[in-house]
């Protein structure tokens, strides 16, 4: 069985997030989301309109996701992968070369993220200021 992790808040669940997690999904058998919980939004002075509870049952309501477990910190990276026994590790083509440590412990892609859409473009159109 391939296993494949990815990271994010997922907040304001949207299609460009669901296209992500499909890519991600087809380059294994199980796909394990780890979903920044709020008190780690608040050190990344990122604020969710949902709380972790409410994303965690959407991303869970998702054909695409097996598993969704907490993200408390940025170093948890390298013990998740271990852990979960991770053979792919996937992140938005914004953050490349960022998690690049990883590749000793498995295989690390980055893809390209589905253009015309973000939460931050979301906030922004809806609240009228770039919100994280």
């Amino acid at each position: 069985m391939r296993r494949v992790i990815t990271y994010g808040t997922y907040d304001l669940l949207h299609y460009g997030h669901i296209e992500l997690l499909r890519r991600a999904r087809e380059m294994g058998d199980y796909l394990i989301v780890a979903l920044s919980t709020d008190e780690f939004n608040k050190l990344k002075n990122k604020k969710s309109y949902y709380d972790y509870e409410q994303r965690k049952m959407m991303l869970e309501s998702i054909r695409y996701v097996d598993l969704v477990i907490p993200e408390n910190d940025w170093e948890q990276k390298k013990t998740d992968v271990s852990k979960f026994e991770v053979d792919t590790f996937v992140m938005g083509h914004d953050w490349e070369g960022e998690f690049d440590f990883l590749k000793d412990q498995c295989e690390v892609v980055y893809v390209k993220r589905t253009e015309g859409i973000s939460t931050t473009q979301i906030k922004k159109e809806l609240y009228g200021r770039d919100a994280k």
